[in-house]
């Protein structure tokens, strides 16, 4: 049984901490850190090891509200083929300075909404990644769909191409919820695109719920949650909605007197996970849940878990290559973010230089804290042997172990030397895993904890 009274007072319902998908976050990086380290990378990358590849597709039809993401509305195809001209022109600079031999593990397209576009973009986007990069045997294709932005023809050029994953954005299905969020998608439109990315031999997929949104209640979100188990994912993510309209102007057309309380939002994400794990879905990490059969959960009960921009993967490359305006690459030297805004890209890219504006080169103090944050987040406990080979000073960490054990009562507990979160503190496991961030007192505003 929870302790609400104690997990409230830890700060659960009002701390603002990083969801941590990358360690320092994404407020930290500097413009000292651009196109130029980003060209030691990847010219230092080796060919014996497969990167990952992800592909920000910047454009929509509709600009959902409740979204923070990099986007940009467009009614007609033209400025996405010229976006498509810069993809192209970005990957032949990037080409030219990876290694001979180089292949691509894992590609991901994400938005956005990558299914604006039509079949020939699809095939063209593709074959012009694969020009570049070649895959690696075990290639996986993922690419987020949107289900009233996908048609047979458009899975059939996807399914082609080799996606291997389909990931679906579906938030709450309650009609009064999309209304408030300016995202209307029905039920019917959603199953229809299940049943034809099954028929066309998508053998995973994964569907994204949102909680905290406007007018939602535990009865409407167990009702969306079991329209979502009637469709079969593979596997879901459960993100609680992040209020940020300082950061995201078109979040201002949302009724704040109309979303859920700390409390509630907390009671939102019970109600929901609790149907996941009652259907046979294994939880895994904060917010993710998965059939015992995929690999996500085959990853976590293996200790392979691991966390990226796109949340929790069974991923194995140590590189990840963002293309696009806005993307992320992370690199073992550091990470290196694209200009964010399309103009900019586009201009950087035109000029005949990587995309790379800002960005932060790690240290090897970054490292350690960032391994001990994503065990944290992944295996809700930090492994000190494990650490140790292949850290030499990682008993730095030793004192932030002792302040987390005095902070968190009951909470955690000391296993020897390492440091483990019980199942009661697991609503804290962010909270938790900012103790160990050296960088959180910059003053950035981030989403709430619960």
């Amino acid at each position: 049984m929870e302790n609400l009274d104690q997990l409230r007072a830890l700060g659960l319902f009002d701390s603002r901490v990083p969801r941590y998908t990358s360690y320092p976050t994404a407020p930290v990086f500097s413009p000292a850190v651009g196109a130029e380290f980003q060209a030691e990378c990847l010219e230092g990358l080796d060919p014996a090891k497969p990167v990952s590849v992800y592909v920000h597709i910047p454009f929509c039809e509709r600009l959902c509200w409740f979204c923070a993401c990099r986007t940009q509305g467009t009614r007609t195809l033209s400025p996405v083929e010229r976006y498509l001209d810069t993809i192209e022109a970005e990957l032949a600079q990037v080409a030219a300075h990876l290694p001979r031999g180089v292949r691509m593990g894992r590609l991901h397209w994400g938005g956005g909404t990558p299914t604006i576009l039509p079949p020939e973009l699809i095939h063209r986007l593709s074959q012009s990644l694969k020009a570049a990069i070649r895959p690696a045997e075990d290639f996986e294709f993922s690419v987020e769909i949107d289900p009233t932005m996908v048609d047979d023809a458009k899975i059939a050029a996807l399914g082609a191409e080799g996606m291997t994953r389909a990931s679906i954005g579906i938030q709450d299905f309650r009609d009064k919820v999309q209304k408030a969020i300016g995202r209307e998608q029905s039920f019917e439109a959603t199953d229809r695109c299940v049943r034809a990315l099954r028929a066309a031999g998508i053998a995973s997929l994964n569907t994204d719920l949102v909680y905290g949104l406007p007018h939602q209640t535990v009865e409407t979100v167990r009702a969306s949650v079991d329209k979502v188990l009637s469709l079969s994912p593979d596997r879901v993510a459960l993100f609680g909605y992040a209020h940020v309209p300082h950061m995201s102007k078109r979040q201002t057309l949302i009724d704040e007197a109309a979303l859920p309380g700390d409390l509630e939002r907390h009671q939102l994400f019970r109600a929901a996970s609790g149907m996941f794990r009652a259907a046979g879905l294994d939880p895994v990490g904060i917010d993710h849940f998965a059939r015992p059969d995929d690999g996500l959960a085959t990853a976590m009960r293996a200790g392979r878990l691991r966390r990226n921009f796109q949340g929790y993967t069974e991923d194995t490359c140590g590189t990840l290559i963002g293309i696009g305006a806005s993307s992320i690459s992370r690199f073992a030297g550091g990470y290196v973010q694209n200009a964010a805004a399309t103009g900019a890209y586009t201009q950087r890219i035109g000029a005949g230089t990587l995309a790379g504006y800002r960005g932060h080169s790690l240290t090897e103090t970054d490292k350690l804290h960032a391994r001990a944050i994503e065990m944290l987040m992944c295996d809700f406990r930090i492994d000190m042997a494990a650490l140790r080979a292949e850290f030499a000073d990682s008993d730095a960490l030793e004192p932030i172990h002792a302040t987390v054990a005095g902070k968190f009562p009951g909470m955690v507990a000391r296993e020897g030397r390492d440091l483990r979160i019980r199942d009661e503190g697991r609503p804290l496991t962010r909270i938790i895993a900012a103790e160990y961030d050296e960088f959180r007192s910059i003053g950035a505003t981030y989403s709430r904890a619960s």
